[in-house]
C-alpha cells in the first residue's frame, strides 16, 4: 500500500513508532487533540522529509456551505502563516473532517455532503503551495479517505475504525499518560448553562442579587467591599469543594459535577458570578491556580459557568476564562482551549479570554504568566483575611491602597484620587479602558515574540510531563507515489 504515508511516534530518546495507514491515521487523531474532536475541521501540519506534526487548527463545521470556501481560505492561510511566524513552513496538511450522521443520516452520505469542502481545503492549501497529503471523513465509526482511489484499501463503503485501546498509537499513548477526555461535545456539557428545571430558580437568585448589588456598584467604597466580599465568598466555597471527597471516575464526569452543584447555593453562585464581572476580582481570583487551590478552584469555575443561564449567558465569560486559564496552567491544553473557546463564544470581545487563547494557542509556557502572578502582593479581605493579589497576564497590576480595598478611607495619603476617579466621564473611562486593552494585547504580543526567539527557530514550548511519563511526538514520513495534492481531485 505505497500510495499512504508512514507515521511515526517517538518518545524524547527518540524511539518511533510508524503508523502505516490511513486507518492508524484516523485513529491517532483523538490523542493528537487530547479529545474526539466532533462536529469539526482539523487541520495537522507536517514538517520535514520526514513529516513531523506541527501546529493543529481545529474550526466548528460551518453549517452553510456557502461558507465553506471562505473558511477554508482562512484556515489554510491561518495554519500557514502560523508556522511561518514560529518558524518552519509546513511542508503538508492532513485534513480531518469530523462529524456524526443526523436523525436518518448515514455516514456515507455525512462523507458525499462534505466532500465539496473537503476539495476547498485542499484546494486552498495548494493555493498556498502546501500539497494536502491525506484528507479523511471520519463519520459513524467509520472513515473514508478522498485522495486514494484504491478500493481496496480504502472501500467507497467506508472503514471500521479500530477497536478503542487496540491500536499501536493507543499503546503508545498509555504509555505516554496521555488520556482522551471523550468528545468536544462531552466537554463542553460540562461548562455550558442548565437548561433543566434548576435554571429558573438560579435566573431568579441572579435577578434578585443584581437588584440587591446594584447600590453597592454605584458607590465607590461600595465597589471595592463588594471586591473584597467576592473573594472572601470564593474562598469559603473553595474549602468546601476541597473538603467533599471525590473519586477520579466522578471528578472526570457528570456525576462529579453534580456533586458540586450541591455544594453551592443558588445564592452564593449568583453573588460569585455577578462579582467577578469585576474585572479586578477576576484576576485576582487568576491567582488560584496551582498547589491545593487549582483543582477546587477549577471545580468552582466550571460550576459558576453552569449557572449562567438565560439571559446571563454572556456572565459566563469570567468563569469560563479562569477555568481555561486554571487548567493551562495546570498542563491541561486540551481542557483549557474548549474553555477559551466557550468564553469567546460568550463574549467575543472578552479580552482576557483572547490574550490566554492566544498564548495557549501560540504554544508558550504558562510559568511566565504564574510567576508574574506569583510576585503580586496579597489582597486583603473584608474580614482580615488574606487572597492573592495579581493582574491579568500581559496587564499591569494596578495601584491599589489595601485601606481602599478593606474599605478604609485613604484621602489623607490620596486626596484628589478617589475624586477625580469618582468624577471621570463615562465615555473617558471607556477610552483608558480600550486604551489599556490595546496595551496589553501589545504586551502580550511582544512577550510571544520574544518566547519564541528565545527558543530558537522552529522550537515549540510544551509543558513539563508529570514526573515518569514519555512526551510523544508523531512523525509523518512520505512515500514515493504518493497520491493527493493541494490542487486535489
Amino acid at each position: 500500500m505505497n500510495k499512504h504515508h508512514d507515521f511515526a511516534a517517538g518518545s524524547a530518546d527518540d524511539q518511533q513508532i510508524t503508523l502505516r495507514s490511513p486507518a492508524e491515521l484516523a485513529d491517532a487523531l483523538p490523542y493528537m487533540m487530547g479529545f474526539h474532536p466532533s462536529d469539526s475541521i482539523v487541520l495537522v501540519a507536517l514538517h520535514g522529509g520526514r513529516g513531523r506534526f506541527g501546529g493543529r487548527l481545529r474550526l466548528g463545521i460551518p453549517c452553510s456551505p456557502r461558507e465553506w470556501e471562505p473558511v477554508a481560505q482562512q484556515l489554510a492561510e491561518c495554519l500557514i502563516h502560523g508556522s511561518e511566524r514560529r518558524g518552519t513552513r509546513p511542508d503538508g496538511i492532513v485534513v480531518f473532517l469530523c462529524q456524526e450522521p443526523a436523525h436518518g443520516e448515514s455516514g456515507l452520505r455525512v462523507m458525499e455532503r462534505l466532500r465539496p469542502l473537503a476539495q476547498r481545503l485542499r484546494t486552498a492549501c495548494g493555493a498556498l503551495d502546501v500539497p494536502v497529503y491525506e484528507a479523511l471523513c471520519i463519520s459513524d465509526g467509520r472513515f473514508w479517505s478522498y485522495c486514494c482511489p484504491d478500493a481496496r484499501c480504502c472501500p467507497p463503503d467506508g472503514t471500521p475504525l479500530a477497536l478503542p485501546g487496540t491500536s499501536v498509537m493507543a499503546a503508545a499513548a498509555a504509555y505516554a499518560g496521555i488520556q482522551v477526555r471523550g468528545s468536544l461535545r462531552e466537554m463542553e456539557t460540562r461548562l455550558v448553562p442548565w437548561t433543566d428545571g434548576a435554571a429558573a430558580e438560579q435566573q431568579l437568585a441572579l435577578d434578585q442579587a443584581g437588584t440587591a448589588l446594584v447600590p453597592r456598584i454605584l458607590d465607590e467604597q461600595g465597589r471595592r467591599r463588594l471586591a473584597a466580599d467576592t473573594l472572601e465568598l470564593a474562598r469559603r466555597v473553595l474549602g468546601r469543594l476541597a473538603q467533599a471527597p471525590r473519586t477520579p471516575q466522578a471528578a472526570a464526569s457528570d456525576e462529579g459535577d453534580g456533586m458540586d452543584d450541591r455544594l453551592i447555593s443558588h445564592e452564593e453562585a449568583a453573588e460569585l458570578i455577578l462579582g467577578l464581572q469585576d474585572r479586578r476580582t477576576r484576576d485576582r481570583a487568576a491567582q488560584w491556580m496551582e498547589g491545593p487551590d487549582a483543582g477546587p478552584a477549577l471545580r468552582l469555575w466550571r460550576a459558576l459557568s453552569r449557572r449562567c443561564v438565560g439571559s446571563y449567558a454572556s456572565h459566563a465569560a469570567a468563569p469560563l476564562t479562569l477555568a481555561g486559564w486554571v487548567s493551562w496552567s495546570l498542563g491541561d491544553e486540551p481542557a483549557a482551549r474548549v474553555a477559551l473557546g466557550l468564553a469567546l463564544h460568550a463574549d467575543p470581545e472578552y479580552v482576557f479570554a483572547r490574550l490566554l487563547h492566544q498564548a495557549c494557542n501560540e504554544g508558550l509556557d504558562p510559568e511566565t504568566l504564574r510567576h508574574c502572578l506569583r510576585q503580586e502582593q496579597d489582597w486583603p479581605t473584608g474580614s482580615g483575611t488574606s487572597a492573592v493579589v495579581a493582574a491579568a497576564p500581559g496587564e499591569e497590576r494596578p495601584a491599589v491602597d489595601h485601606r481602599e480595598v478593606s474599605g478604609e478611607q485613604s484621602s489623607a495619603d490620596h486626596p484628589t484620587g478617589a475624586t477625580a476617579a469618582g468624577n471621570e466621564r463615562p465615555h473617558h473611562r471607556r477610552r483608558r479602558a480600550q486604551v489599556r486593552s490595546a496595551a496589553r494585547a501589545a504586551r502580550a504580543a511582544r512577550a510571544a515574540r520574544a518566547a519564541r526567539a528565545a527558543r530558537g527557530p522552529g522550537a515549540v514550548s510544551r509543558n513539563r510531563p508529570a514526573s515518569g511519563s514519555v512526551q510523544v511526538r508523531v512523525r509523518v514520513r512520505r512515500r514515493s507515489g504518493q497520491r493527493g495534492s493541494g490542487s486535489g481531485r
